[in-house]
């Protein structure tokens, strides 16, 4: 196989110029988030929105889809969907994010660590970014094309 054809089938770009590691960055990412909301469930439960039912139930399903969406932009023909579906959670779980830094507030937590959960904040718009880039947009334009910036 050619460098080429090995960079289209991992549909990342250029590995030498660090750009074609991202999807691997982005996979691993949301594979340990996926694996930790079934090994400390309650963790997430603590910040699941007190307006929303089944807490459990949506730690578990959010889990699930960090752990699809992690697997399905590793595979080329499923990297696109998987990278829009990560951007819709990422999405839907920004009251999560909200809800945390509500809960530190409440509970008197120091001002460094306020202060990391408001930065946590917009970060979540710099992932959905990071995902689109690696996973949508590189997709839309053919495995393996690395447009540039």
């Amino acid at each position: 196989m050619s460098a080429t054809a090995a960079r289209g089938a991992a549909g990342s770009g250029d590995a030498r110029s660090g750009r074609g590691y991202g999807v691997y960055a982005i996979a691993a990412l949301f594979l340990v988030a996926g694996v930790l909301h079934f090994v400390v469930p309650r963790g997430y439960e603590a910040i699941v929105p007190p307006f929303l039912p089944a807490r459990r139930f949506l730690v578990y399903l959010s889990g699930a889809c960090e752990l699809a969406g992690g697997i399905g932009v590793l595979v080329p023909r499923t990297r696109r969907a998987a990278g829009l579906g990560l951007i819709a959670l990422l999405a839907a779980v920004f009251p999560a994010n909200v809800q945390m830094l509500a809960n530190a507030v409440a509970g008197g937590k120091p001002g460094w660590q306020l202060a990391l959960l408001t930065l946590r904040l917009p970060l979540q718009l710099v992932l959905m970014y990071a995902v689109w880039r690696v996973a949508v947009r590189r997709a839309a334009g053919g495995e393996g094309v690395d447009r540039a910036a």
